[in-house]
């Protein structure tokens, strides 16, 4: 008698040319993101080696690779995880507006316009930031240094260029704003319907409605768009470049001319003018911001998977 296993295969339909096709193709893009992910890991740490075994008076600074990319870290870490603050929030908000407050051609017209955003190149929103962004800062930042000094934050003295810590963290939440915004309005657009008109059966009020069924099914949403925008912030170059006005040095004051550095604004600025060693310990840098960057995506896939269950995505 044939087994129930053996019955299943038999009652299976056939598979077709196409979906061979088409599963072999999958298959082989996913093994080639993982060979691809695999080559720029090896590539890294073969370039970085060098300037990792290296001595510490041979390595720019003369204080060794890990006192180097300390500072960089610092600043990069700093600088988006403050976006991230600024744009995660507003992301979500943006979204519940569009796809549960505004009329339909304003949320439409709103929903262009944030998508629009995120093909303007870096370099732009850099510009704006020391032209426009910097300027208007000045009096604000002397306004927080005067009254909220004893914060580390806003310790002080204001700068009087205005090119601040404070203003590359508005510049990058500007950025990663609309492609949080959008993957999370796809996410809130959805929600079960079922579930809202139960909601507003039962007499919840809109907001109501709101966070007891479309928050939780979105949570996932929320998160993965918030690490894809961290992603993007951590990794950016030239507007932070623009914008920034470097010392080198760690610490929290986001409103005084004296910043930290970031990975790949450093990477930029110097791997032009670097030879030997130097090469080695940017590409060292690079492998630094390589093993973070993939960590965060690591760590908002557990926290994804984790509340997968409870979001209704699945």
């Amino acid at each position: 008698m044939p087994s129930s296993t053996e019955r299943t295969r038999a009652h299976r339909a056939p598979q077709r040319p196409g979906d061979r096709v088409f599963a072999g193709l999958s298959t082989g893009a996913g093994v080639l993101i993982l060979v691809v992910l695999a080559g720029v890991a090896a590539f890294l740490l073969t370039e970085a080696w060098p300037a990792l075994v290296a001595p510490a008076e041979d390595i720019p600074g003369g204080e060794g690779v890990a006192i180097y990319i300390w500072p960089l870290l610092f600043g990069t870490l700093l600088s988006a995880f403050l976006a991230l603050l600024i744009a995660a929030p507003l992301a979500v908000a943006i979204a519940l507006f569009i796809t549960h407050y505004a009329p339909r051609r304003i949320a439409q017209a709103l929903g262009y316009l944030i998508d629009l955003l995120a093909a303007v190149p870096s370099i732009i929103y850099g510009l704006w930031g020391i032209a426009v962004l910097a300027p208007l800062s000045v009096e604000p930042s002397e306004w927080l240094a005067e009254n909220l000094g004893f914060i580390p934050l806003f310790a002080g003295p204001a700068t009087s260029t205005g090119r601040t810590m404070l203003v590359a963290v508005i510049v990058l939440a500007v950025m990663i704003l609309p492609i949080t915004s959008a993957v999370v309005r796809e996410a809130f657009r959805q929600t079960p319907r079922l579930h809202e008109e139960a909601s507003l059966a039962l007499g919840a009020t809109r907001w109501e409605m709101i966070r007891m069924a479309v928050l939780p099914f979105g949570r996932s949403s929320i998160i993965g768009a918030s690490m894809l925008g961290l992603g993007r912030a951590l990794g950016e170059t030239m507007a932070v470049a623009i914008v920034l006005s470097v010392s080198g040095g760690v610490t929290f004051n986001l409103i005084s001319s004296g910043n930290p550095k970031t990975i790949a604004a450093n990477i930029a600025l110097d791997f032009p003018e670097s030879t030997g060693i130097a090469v080695n310990t940017l590409i060292a840098s690079g492998l630094v911001l390589f093993a973070v960057t993939l960590l965060v995506n690591m760590a908002a896939r557990a926290v994804i998977n984790r509340r997968r269950e409870f979001s209704g995505a699945n």
